[in-house]
């Protein structure tokens, strides 16, 4: 038992090691982009679900956090503020499936063909929704779900979702190299790892215990590797069920995605795992108190069936150009350390961080952190 768990921990650490200077890349990547885009006038861009704006959302949700929870409470905000409710949808979708950590951190584990089927079934996805949302969303119901926004219930994350330290004034360069710019970085590294730190581990451990513990013959049995046509069918089904109950999102599920690539899930059941992060149970929950059990329920078959629709297009769209590897060779590999380029981009990587992490205390960083999980209106009064 002792020699078995001692495994799985052993996993779970080299993953952890393989991808911690990308995460840390990414978050950086990130937080620039944050402090050099406002979000104030983000309302005032989505009025409507056209192409327009949904190509705004997606931009501009490329441009955000990739922590599900905040995406999901600054989409709310967005609404709140007179956004178009399918616009705002297609911002939070766009926040966790475009934005650079995600990609950067495909790479690592999966690959360039499940990174870049990854970017090309996202649009796709927001396209079935907007369909989804034009064709069953009523008038009743999205009434229903704005009195319940308005009531501002907290969900998770309200603080982070709300902070906008964003600097607007100079040029780009300008921007991030100025004191606020700095100070902007630092602040955006910090609470986005805060927000997600734990998805990471969890998504880690999970995979860990799944890559050491569960026998290959079980998923191959479970993804029906042995019926290659009902498998590509089967796999976008599942896919999101297996997330639902995972309760891992954002970057934290990219390696469980890579332990299902390598025992067998189809490539298009990969990428619907990977989209599933927002209907978790969690933000299912989240769902529910901030629109109310009904538009939770509808927000849950809608999305699950674009989640499912686009990772399906995705697999023939990448099937027929003969994008599918042939090879499954995610990054599931057993803990050592040596010195490789590894090494040496993780220590370089880690004193990036160490110094963006001294300018976060230096500048008042721990009391914004303090009021990540409430919101800016209730944050004082505690």
């Amino acid at each position: 038992m002792t020699e078995s768990i001692l495994r799985a921990l052993s996993m779970a650490f080299a993953m952890g090691w393989e991808i911690l200077w990308p995460l840390i890349l990414g978050f950086t990547l990130s937080a620039v982009v944050q402090a050099v885009v406002s979000h104030r006038e983000m309302a005032r861009l989505l009025p409507d679900d056209r192409p327009r704006s949904i190509a705004t959302a997606l931009a501009l949700g490329a441009a955000s956090s990739s922590c599900s929870y905040a995406a999901v409470a600054l989409a709310r905000a967005l609404f709140r503020k007179g956004a178009n409710f399918t616009a705002a949808m297609a911002f939070e979708m766009a926040s966790t499936n475009l934005v650079a950590e995600l990609s950067i951190i495909m790479l690592a584990f999966l690959g360039w063909e499940l990174t870049l089927a990854e970017f090309v079934g996202a649009p796709i996805m927001v396209g079935l929704l907007v369909l989804l949302f034009r064709r069953f969303l009523s008038r009743e119901l999205l009434e229903e779900a704005k009195t319940q926004a308005d009531k501002g219930i907290a969900g998770r994350m309200e603080g982070h979702a709300e902070m906008d330290m964003s600097v607007t004034e100079g040029t780009l360069w300008q921007r991030m190299t100025s004191e606020k710019g700095l100070t902007a970085i630092s602040h955006y590294f910090v609470m986005d790892w805060a927000a997600v730190w734990l998805d990471i581990v969890g998504g880690l451990l999970i995979a860990g215990a799944l890559a050491a513990w569960v026998p290959p013959d079980f998923w191959q049995s479970f993804f029906l590797v042995d019926h290659p046509l009902v498998a590509k069918l089967w796999g976008p089904i599942v896919g999101p069920l297996v997330a639902v109950v995972s309760f891992v999102c954002s970057v934290g599920n990219i390696p469980l995605a890579a332990v299902l690539w390598n025992g067998g899930i189809s490539f298009g059941g990969v990428i619907a795992f990977i989209f599933a992060d927002l209907i978790i149970l969690p933000i299912l929950n989240i769902y529910r108190k901030y629109y109310g059990l009904k538009m939770a329920g509808f927000l849950f078959v809608t999305f699950y069936a674009a989640m499912a629709g686009a990772a399906l297009v995705v697999e023939l769209i990448f099937g027929v150009l003969g994008l599918v590897p042939a090879q499954r060779n995610a990054r599931v590999a057993e803990a050592s350390i040596k010195w490789d380029y590894t090494t040496w981009l993780n220590i370089a990587f880690v004193i990036l961080a160490g110094l963006l992490v001294w300018r976060f205390l230096k500048t008042g960083g721990p009391a914004m952190l303090r009021m990540m999980n409430r919101s800016a209106a209730t944050g004082h009064s505690h």
